[in-house]
């Protein structure tokens, strides 16, 4: 089939305490650290990885600052991982490295590997939820959660230049065998892997005239890991990038905060998923962002 998932992630960082921290109370879990580097972990296996000094077998970083510098796709065996390899390699420069991952880099300058998947069973248990006729939950009152611990990285965003865009998107639809799901002509394209059956795995929003880091999105149980994880993460003093509320495009709820590692992260739950009947919509104007998003009176230019 192959791609299935993102299998892991690096970025290219200054201040490592920095980054350790937010993502320690983010929700992942920290599996090894050293002087120049760190690695976390979702529920699910995938790896994040946090580099002072990241590997040359990388390509350079495509924007100033701490940035994102590879994504890593699980391939789902290794027949298909070594087509695809071998289809990339026929364009572009193709390296092994001695963990199993072969290093390319996509036609913005984004840092690309495949990899096996090595996917690792999670329990989800999100809240029960009681409605009329319905009732889920007796005799039990909810405790908070507090914090949100991430199940997997769902999808990753990047900034891409407008001019020479529709290149961009063939690497990942010609060479790695994503299927565009929504083309939003003025904004970007959204891409699902032949493995995922999420509303999309990938998104390449387009910027008049430079390449960066936009976000990674995690996803979360329920809505309540939304709201109380990012709570959580303002208590500790990050700064939230988006407030609550609900994608147009792929329906998930979402809650944003600024990363010290480049761009945002996102928490996620209850994402579109769509199957190989699902034909690609083509919007000539950009859709709202948000089918709902959270306001009070203090957003009106009155008092209330």
């Amino acid at each position: 089939m192959g791609i299935q998932r993102i299998e892991s992630v690096t970025y290219g960082i200054d201040d490592l305490d920095a980054c350790v921290r937010f993502f320690d109370d983010f929700g992942l879990f920290l599996v090894e650290r050293t002087a120049e580097h760190a690695v976390f972990e979702t529920l699910t296996g995938q790896t994040l990885h946090l580099d002072t000094a990241p590997s040359p077998l990388l390509p350079g970083p495509v924007e100033d600052g701490p940035t994102l510098r590879e994504v890593v796709w699980g391939v789902d065996t290794r027949e298909e991982l070594r087509r695809l390899v071998d289809t990339v390699a026929r364009e572009h420069p193709v390296r092994e490295s001695a963990d199993g991952v072969f290093h390319t880099a996509d036609r913005s300058g984004f840092g690309v590997g495949l990899t096996l998947a090595r996917p690792r069973k999670a329990a989800v248990a999100p809240r029960p939820v009681n409605t009329p006729g319905h009732v889920r939950r007796w005799n039990t009152a909810l405790e908070p959660l507090t914090r949100a611990h991430p199940l997997r990285m769902c999808h990753v965003a990047l900034n891409i230049a407008r001019a020479g865009r529709e290149d961009a998107v063939a690497f990942y639809t010609g060479l790695l065998g994503f299927r565009p799901t929504d083309v939003v002509e003025p904004m970007g394209v959204f891409l699902q892997a032949p493995g995922d059956d999420d509303q999309h795995t990938m998104l390449l929003c387009h910027r008049p005239d430079r390449a960066g880091v936009n976000h990674i999105a995690y996803e979360v149980p329920g809505f309540d890991d939304v709201i109380e994880g990012a709570n959580y993460m303002i208590e500790r003093g990050w700064r939230e990038a988006r407030r609550l509320g609900r994608h147009t495009i792929g329906s998930n709820v979402f809650r944003f905060l600024h990363a010290p590692c480049g761009g945002r992260v996102e928490y996620a739950a209850d994402m579109d998923r769509v199957d190989d009947s699902y034909a690609t919509r083509v919007h000539t104007t950009t859709p709202p962002h948000h089918i709902w998003a959270l306001r009070t009176h203090r957003d009106q230019d009155t008092p209330a």
